[in-house]
């Protein structure tokens, strides 16, 4: 859960601001001027602008964070006289200033000589979005490694033609996370570029279970020595990976599949079904040290490898129609783990920033901030203030537009 007790007057932005502090916001501000200086030294000067401020730089963002609440295509749409225009927002600030800081927007301006990482345009705040969550709360121990679910806006694709479906730029790069998989937040973010040389580049993609190892190990750097047990899915699942983490004292709980695992060093006779009808329960299983095999029987062979949970410990999945279903323990926390995680998909990804640039820097910061908005929701929940407003996530990002803009009153109330 948290790690500080937040007072019961605490607004949305205090739980945001647990993440994105002001001098966060305060470096975009100076890097913004500092970009928008060298480009017109280097393309003519733009009489248009003027510095941007830490005033301008919240309600920017309150502008952008309004597309993940109201789901609309474009950002502009706010001051269009259209379905999605907010005019008690859209007085705020004028279009074309919101687009002049949009053009010159930057985390970081230059490039330094020492840079060869990729994301070196937001790197500096993805490592203090990461100081955030962990400086915030303190995670369970069962967690998930996992791609969240990053929803489109169902209207558009629904109005979409096939064509227009196909010419929408597909995005270079991956995210991954580790979720806490009782509260899900999401204690940990890692990018994996699909495109460039070396070890994280397209390389490496060719290899898929190559690249997934490297992913878990990436998204676990933290977690060595805390006894954090890791469920994972069939593209992660892998004996190696598992030996390597018990020693790292992380234990993991994962779907194994024939096709999509990395199957090196187990036994051929687990990994073939068997000729004979099975009834629904049954299961094989083959041990090594603490590492468990299990070949579970339901309508289908599912496959588990584990070294978190003993074999011979009974558990049950409970169906609506069969009644209950008898299973290993390792099976049953791996079934309600994963649903929980569904849930948090089906809540939290629709409320993921709407806005689309073309330059993946600014597509990975905006499902950042998007990330953060929801992790500062979850904190909220678990808040005392949570007792004494009660916002639903919608409502809560409106109070935090609200709020960014300055058309709410964020100081304490007596």
């Amino acid at each position: 859960g948290p790690t500080r007790k937040m007072p019961l007057t605490a607004s949305a932005m205090d739980f945001f601001q647990l993440f994105v502090p002001d001098n966060v916001l305060k470096n975009m501000v100076v890097q913004t001027n500092m970009y928008a200086k060298k480009y017109q030294e280097r393309f003519g000067s733009d009489d248009a602008w003027i510095d941007v401020t830490l005033t301008e730089m919240k309600a920017f963002l309150g502008y952008m964070i309004s597309t993940s609440i109201h789901h609309c295509e474009s950002v502009l749409s706010i001051w269009s006289s259209g379905f999605y225009s907010n005019k008690s927002i859209a007085l705020i600030m004028t279009q074309s200033r919101f687009e002049k800081i949009l053009k010159y927007f930057h985390i970081v301006a230059f490039r330094s000589s020492q840079t060869t990482h990729s994301l070196y345009k937001i790197q500096p705040f993805l490592d203090s979005l990461q100081n955030g969550f962990d400086s915030a709360f303190r995670p369970s121990q069962a967690q998930v490694l996992h791609e969240p679910l990053i929803d489109e806006d169902p209207v558009f694709i629904a109005t979409c033609t096939e064509r227009e479906l196909r010419k929408r730029k597909k995005r270079k790069f991956s995210l991954w996370v580790r979720q806490c998989s009782s509260t899900g937040f999401i204690c940990q973010i890692y990018v994996h570029l699909k495109e460039g040389s070396g070890a994280d580049g397209l390389d490496a993609l060719k290899n898929k279970p190559q690249l997934h190892s490297m992913v878990a190990k990436s998204l676990c750097q933290n977690a060595s020595g805390k006894n954090y047990i890791i469920f994972t899915g069939p593209s992660i699942t892998s004996l190696n990976l598992f030996e390597e983490f018990e020693k790292q004292e992380i234990y993991c709980c994962g779907l194994l599949s024939t096709r999509k695992s990395d199957c090196t060093g187990l036994p051929p006779s687990m990994l073939n079904n068997s000729a004979t009808p099975q009834s629904r329960g049954q299961y094989r299983i083959r041990m090594k040290g603490n590492m468990s095999l299990i070949c579970w029987y339901n309508k289908g062979h599912f496959r588990f490898l584990t070294n978190a949970y003993s074999p011979i410990q009974q558990g049950v999945i409970i169906k609506r129609k069969s009644g209950e279903i008898p299973c290993p323990l390792a099976v049953e926390a791996f079934a309600a783990h994963l649903s929980y995680i569904c849930k948090y998909d089906d809540k939290y990804s629709k409320y993921f920033i709407s806005h689309k640039p073309n330059k993946t820097w600014q597509q990975v910061f905006w499902f950042a901030i998007s990330i953060a908005i929801n992790n500062a929701y979850i904190l909220y929940k678990m808040s005392e203030a949570y007792h004494v407003t009660r916002y639903s996530r919608a409502q809560f990002g409106e109070r935090l537009v609200k709020e960014l803009l300055g058309l709410e009153d964020t100081s304490p109330t007596h």
